[in-house]
């Protein structure tokens, strides 16, 4: 039954059994008969059919949530017991919010040196992508906001407070109030990005409202703009202090800025998290 929920739950992510099957790596006959045993084993219908996918039933909704316990448990049985033959080993998936980046090595490195078989791969997500893939189980782990938006049924681990800055060309030094940040020239990170909503939020308590000129996914692409000393960034003040900034760009703190909780968020807990839970607690004292 495992293999078989596992098959249900890439079918219900993709939304299209021929793309679900060369992600599975069968074909999609062989889909489509698991997921038809499935269906005549739990006696419900699952997927609503016709000439392509038309969705999951409310059966096949509540299916899905079982399906996402069962799998994850099997596969953290699985890890445990191998843990105990050969030690940590295997590759951890974590979901990273851009702005949070410029830290990650702060828990992966010592992560690594402590678990020479285990590995990793970082991958830049928005806090709603992080949510959602730790839920599919497409992550492992990730390192999100924890006090802004609601993220679901995961456990939490709080790492750091994020402060803010602006990052510009100016002559000015000192701190700089919001209101006046808003009146420079911004490029700010896009509206899909919970950072930026923040960034927004407080613009507006200033009573500033946030008219970017330049919107991207990519703090690359933001500091390139600023680079040419016509453009000024809104940044966590951890980013601007962990990237090398261009030549002339500095960071000036903003005033009176509320601060925001970046922590990892991981579900459920097998051995490979587990032990990058008990780097965090060391590496983040």
């Amino acid at each position: 039954m495992i293999d078989r929920l596992n098959m249900f739950m890439v079918l219900a992510r993709e939304q299209h059994f021929g793309r679900a099957a060369e992600a599975l790596g069968i074909t999609q006959p062989s889909l489509s008969s698991a997921i038809r045993a499935l269906e005549d084993q739990l006696g419900v219908q699952l997927v609503r059919r016709g000439s392509r996918y038309r969705g999951l039933t409310p059966e096949g909704e509540r299916v899905l949530d079982w399906a996402r316990r069962i799998v994850a448990d099997a596969r953290a049985m699985q890890a445990e017991m191998k843990a105990t033959r050969v030690g940590i080993t295997g590759r951890l998936r974590i979901g990273v919010i851009p702005t949070a980046m410029p830290r990650i090595a702060a828990l992966t490195g010592p992560f690594l040196l402590r678990h020479p078989g285990a590995s990793v791969t970082i991958l830049s997500r928005s806090s709603d992508e992080i949510r959602d893939e730790i839920e599919a189980l497409e992550l492992d782990a990730g390192v999100t906001y924890l006090d802004s938006e609601p993220l679901g049924k995961v456990q939490r681990l709080s790492l750091f407070r994020e402060t803010y800055c602006l990052v510009d060309r100016g002559e000015a030094t000192g701190p700089v109030g919001w209101a006046e940040a808003a009146e420079r020239p911004l490029c700010l990170l896009t509206p899909d990005m919970q950072n930026r909503r923040i960034v927004s939020r407080h613009l507006t308590e200033a009573g500033a409202v946030a008219r970017p000129r330049v919107e991207s996914n990519s703090m690359l692409a933001i500091l390139g703009h600023v680079a040419t000393g016509d453009w000024a960034a809104i940044l966590p003040q951890a980013l601007a202090d962990g990237l090398p900034l261009p030549p002339g760009v500095h960071s000036r703190p903003l005033e009176s800025a509320e601060t925001h909780q970046v922590g990892l968020v991981r579900e459920p807990h097998p051995p490979l998290v587990a032990a990058l839970i008990e780097v965090a607690g060391r590496a983040f004292r």
